[in-house]
């Protein structure tokens, strides 16, 4: 089996102005689910990316360890990437953006699965509220699914208080509402998307790629392996349990995508694969993006109503990013000679004295 795609492509395809394809933004063949909601973000970025004529070289993904965290490996392959530890990819990505400010960064962390409850919203939280704070000029894409995708779907952080679980248990505990935290703590750019709405998305990533510090964007996108019912006869846990075999074997059904269009200022249910719903309600046009209050107040009055606001909903421009607040050089770290990053005994003894 080849994880790679062919390269024969339509002559025909169009190109956007560096003279790339739509084709030559993607990766390799996803192993995720079939209808995986992750794989329906990884297009968005690839369309994002296309759409703003970004050369794929000058791009850098950096992610955790997970479902989420496997994606960079499916959209702009001939970018760079890192996969780093759980809850530590925002410090891998300033330590990158320090040493190379010219690139365009991609920070992809999940809400559920071992990199977005526990990259973002559990063990990575320390991260992910001093990234917010230094204001890192980077995309930061939380795929949200509420629950632990590769450890069988416990429930997550986000996991809302009294959602059901694949073993049938009822989540006692409040979500921590990335959304309003990212808020709360000053974060310059914050949105709330659905991984079906490609329509909204996309403009919201791109918007985000040209926003100067940090763009955070929390994702909803449904695990579809986790949705079946746990108490039927036909469930994964159900058949485990009473089977007699030499092996233990998984069969993910096929699933299709989600997708969701509706219009600005309305709202509309979402049906997942077990037959839930998710309300979903997009932000009128005439929303003041800019007012942070009332960001924070119609993202509380939406979890009342059992809604997930989606759009943009706060922007901050006039809040310089990390090189603006500590005055980094015009010049990337990794570009200088030698003699420039270490100058001598002698200028580092006038630095010295600067602080005495």
């Amino acid at each position: 089996m080849t994880y790679l795609k062919p390269l024969f492509r339509h002559p025909k395809l169009p190109k956007n102005k560096l003279g790339y394809t739509l084709k030559e933004y993607e990766g390799s063949i996803s192993t995720l689910c079939a209808g995986c909601g992750h794989d329906s973000i990884s297009a968005t970025i690839v369309q994002a990316c296309y759409e703003l004529d970004i050369e794929p070289h000058l791009v850098a993904k950096i992610s955790g360890i997970g479902c989420s965290s496997k994606t960079p490996a499916y959209f702009l392959g001939n970018s760079h990437g890192f996969n780093s530890v759980h809850g530590r990819m925002p410090s891998v990505a300033t330590g990158a953006n320090m040493a190379n400010k010219n690139l365009v960064y991609f920070g992809v962390s999940g809400g559920g699965e071992p990199t977005g409850d526990v990259d973002t919203a559990s063990i990575g939280m320390g991260q992910f509220v001093h990234a917010i704070r230094r204001n890192l000029n980077m995309v930061y894409i939380v795929m949200n699914n509420g629950c632990y995708g590769l450890t069988k779907g416990q429930d997550s952080a986000t996991a809302d208080v009294g959602s059901k679980s694949k073993a049938g248990s009822i989540n006692p505990f409040q979500p921590v509402d990335l959304a309003s935290l990212a808020v709360e703590l000053g974060a310059t750019f914050v949105a709330q998307s659905f991984s079906g709405d490609k329509q909204q998305l996309v403009p919201l990533i791109k918007a985000g790629i040209q926003h100067k510090g940090l763009a955070f964007i929390n994702v909803m996108s449904p695990c579809v392996t986790f949705n079946n019912n746990p108490g039927s006869t036909k469930s994964y846990d159900y058949v485990r349990e009473h089977m007699q075999a030499t092996g233990t074997l998984d069969f993910v059904p096929e699933e299709k995508p989600i997708h969701a269009e509706y219009e600005e200022g309305t709202g509309t249910a979402v049906s997942l694969h077990d037959g839930s719903e998710m309300k979903l309600h997009k932000l009128a046009p005439d929303w003041d993006p800019e007012d942070r209050v009332s960001a924070a107040n119609a993202i509380q009055q939406a979890r009342l109503k059992d809604e997930i606001l989606t759009g943009l909903l706060y922007i901050n421009t006039e809040y310089g990013d990390l090189h603006d607040i500590i005055d980094t050089s015009d010049t990337p770290l990794n570009t200088m000679k030698e003699n420039t990053l270490c100058p001598g005994t002698e200028k580092l003894d006038t630095i010295n004295a600067g602080f005495r």
